[in-house]
């Protein structure tokens, strides 16, 4: 193409974007000496235009005539210094970072190292990655209305963690081609099934563009869970019913969900991507300028947080600007409500060194006008030990809470005493309370995609991880999974019934305490992996959700709804505030603790490590909940009775002073939580509760 039909254009915004007749590209490398656009035809012939415009370390230019869909790539020429951590290369076709659309899969694995040898000691590979790696394409702008963001109070929320192709791959009212797709997330049937389930959001895993691990693609597998980034800004290829049309299926789906009230949540992969360590392929960001983006030792080498051969560089302008820039379009252009943050530690080490929760990246997320309006969740670890930070990040950021996790897993096998799970009921106070936060800032969970089911917890003592090729050696060894008397299926009833009211324990605890609850898709059908507590890498059915009938599994959905239902329906259930003991207008305060005698529990209580029974009042006079105007909501008042012992226990119920009536509302010892007598009982009786069982119990405003 001649100089004169090449345009100077701006640098910003990065990426290729239509305008001026034509398209305007962008692109970042301050180590490039020359970079070439490559624009592919539909035979796969190319052509090279160089970049001549830099400005800020941008390339930029505009191609008069160039029209969405044009399919491209860059070619850098610069330094090819390993020991510098810096590996250009233009031989190798490299995927722009801003790409919004992504076409294709890595080819011979071979075509696309970036060395010969060594990779720390070889020479550059000569050989032309093209055709071996995916293409960027252009995209129109603008497309199908996301609709109104339903912007759930973080104290209302429900979030439901779902796998976009898992979900709906087996739904038998799906049409075959869109199961497992976007489309198939927006199909009405599913809709209807999450409404009504109640959930208030849906938590998407990993939908930017994957590009399997070369381990993983030598045993024929892909990395089915999506933990393996190649592009940030991209809706992956593979979830689209037609490919090429992933963005509009995207927001069409975002636009179906919204349309029900339900939020959508992504979870992102900004701490590490699908380029590995100095072995691994160059794709993209490696080839642009590898010390910009990843954190490198003084040797070249990249330095390992993640667990996964790199770590993206939390204090580089380029990865704040690429992280920011990718959340802002997901959010503007695409609707999306909040993110879910990998290995959120990562993000807060700036050359790798210690946690810091004010650093460039996590305030440059916080601060930004947008964002600060999107729900932002944490996984508040990395894959060292110096990342664990639960409790450790800054106000606006809530957080998977593995202390919730662990502790009530724990409670209802009889392992821990019932001081850290009343902190858990009651918000994990102890975690969040310090930094301002609020007690919906604890994202509480019992299972996630990582690790367990709900089934496999309660069926399971050990992993069983041999169909993902690893020797059973990748997985957690310890699952604080208990299976009931036998490992993994059994036809014994009394096995059976017991993992069955676990479940239901496990559940309960969670839906009903205060924080927001998280829960994993098909937990409440009863679906089980097997014991696979690790199947990134199995897309088949041990990972996809089952709509088959089945009895427990109906039973469990039924229970599970009936929980929903009953924290929406009462604000004293989720309140938005730490109890403090305050005195409500009743005159009680807001929140206490009974032991199994009636009284409440005193310091020789606390200290009994062997007590397995708890008691727990909420005063609902004033819950502290508002409605959408601002008003304060008054609830009745609550008692929930966890008993985890192996024999049933005789309580007494709290005295007149609590309420002068107590109204059986669920039993976890029935098979869909419905009491067996919701006759009142009187305050101060004496009931019978079961080994290993969670009841609640309502008191009427009118009876305070």
């Amino acid at each position: 193409m001649p100089a004169d039909h090449v345009l100077p254009g701006s640098p910003f915004p990065l990426g290729a974007h239509p305008e001026a007749g034509g398209v305007r590209f962008a692109v970042a490398s301050a180590v490039a000496e020359a970079v070439e656009l490559c624009l592919i035809g539909e035979d796969g012939a190319e052509r090279r235009i160089e970049l001549t415009e830099r400005t800020f370390g941008i390339w930029h230019a505009i191609l008069p005539g160039v029209t969405p869909g044009q399919r491209y790539g860059y070619r850098v020429h610069g330094p090819y210094e390993p020991g510098r951590g810096l590996r250009c290369n233009p031989a190798k076709l490299l995927v722009d970072p801003y790409a919004r659309q992504i076409t294709g899969t890595v080819g011979d694995p071979r075509a696309v190292l970036g060395y010969e040898g060594d990779p720390m000691t070889g020479k550059a590979s000569t050989r032309d990655s093209l055709g071996h790696v995916p293409l960027s394409v252009v995209t129109p702008p603008g497309g199908v209305d996301t609709g109104v963001k339903p912007e759930t109070p973080f104290e209302e929320t429900v979030i439901y963690e779902l796998h976009v192709r898992g979900f709906t791959k087996l739904h038998p009212e799906v049409p075959e081609h869109q199961r497992g797709t976007y489309l198939g997330l927006a199909h009405p049937a599913v809709i209807d099934y999450l409404v009504r389930l109640g959930v208030t959001a849906v938590e998407l895993l990993p939908v930017h563009t994957i590009a399997d691990e070369p381990s993983l693609r030598r045993r024929g597998m892909p990395n089915y869970w999506g933990y393996s980034t190649l592009g940030f800004h991209a809706p992956h290829e593979a979830y689209a019913s037609e490919p090429g049309n992933e963005v509009t299926e995207f927001r069409t789906m975002v636009a179906a969900l919204h349309a029900a009230g339900i939020e959508v949540i992504l979870d992102v992969v900004f701490n590490h991507t699908c380029e590995g360590g100095v072995d691994g392929p160059t794709l993209s960001l490696r080839g642009f300028d590898a010390p910009a983006y990843y954190l490198h030792d003084r040797h070249g080498s990249t330095v390992d947080l993640t667990g996964c051969g790199n770590t993206l560089n939390p204090g580089s302008r380029e990865v704040v600007r690429l992280v920011t820039d990718s959340l802002r379009y997901f959010a503007n252009e695409l609707g999306v409500d909040g993110f879910r943050f990998d290995l959120a530690s990562a993000l807060g080490r700036p050359r790798g060194g210690w946690f810091d929760p004010d650093s460039a990246l996590m305030t440059a997320i916080t601060v930004d006008p947008s964002l600060a309006r999107r729900k932002l969740i944490a996984e508040p670890w990395d894959a060292t030990a110096d990342g664990y930070r639960v409790g450790g990040f800054a106000p606006q950021w809530t957080e998977w809470n593995d202390r919730f996790r662990d502790g009530v897993r724990d409670f209802w096998r009889g392992g821990v005493n019932v001081r850290d799970l009343a902190y858990r009921l009651s918000g994990s106070e102890d975690l969040y309370a310090a930094n301002t936060r609020r007690p919906w800032a604890s994202i509480n969970f019992v299972t996630a995609h990582d690790g367990f089911t709900l089934r496999d917890l309660v069926s399971y003592n050990e992993k069983h991880n041999e169909e993902n090729g690893e020797g059973g050696r990748d997985g957690a060894d310890f699952n604080r999974s208990w299976n009931c008397g036998a490992e993994g299926e059994t036809s014994d009833p009394a096995v059976l019934a017991l993992r069955d009211r676990q479940a239901r324990n496990l559940l309960a605890t969670l839906i009903l305490s205060t924080g927001t609850p998280m829960f994993t898709a098909g937990d409440e059908r009863w679906r089980t992996q097997g014991g696979n507590n690790n199947p990134y890498c199995l897309d088949n059915e041990v990972s996809w959700v089952s709509w088959e009938p089945d009895e427990r599994g109906d039973d469990l959905l039924a229970f599970t709804r009936k929980l929903i239902a009953l924290r929406a329906t009462s604000p004293a259930l989720r309140q938005p505030q730490f109890f403090d003991g305050r005195p409500t207008h009743s005159g009680r305060p807001d929140l206490v603790w009974f032991s199994p005698d009636g009284e409440p529990m005193s310091d020789h209580d606390w200290f009994d490590d062997a007590r397995r029974t708890l008691g727990m009042w909420i005063d609902g006079s004033t819950s502290l909940s508002r409605d959408r105007t601002g008003e304060l909501i008054a609830d009745d008042s609550w008692l929930v009775l966890v008993h985890a012992g192996d024999e049933p226990a005789e309580v007494t119920l709290p005295g007149p002073a609590f309420g002068d009536a107590f109204i059986p509302v669920l039993d976890s010892g029935t098979p869909r939580g419905e009491p067996a007598d919701a006759s009142p009982l009187e305050a101060g009786k004496r009931v019978a509760v079961p080994a290993r069982s969670l009841l609640v119990y309502r008191t009427p405003r009118t009876t305070a």
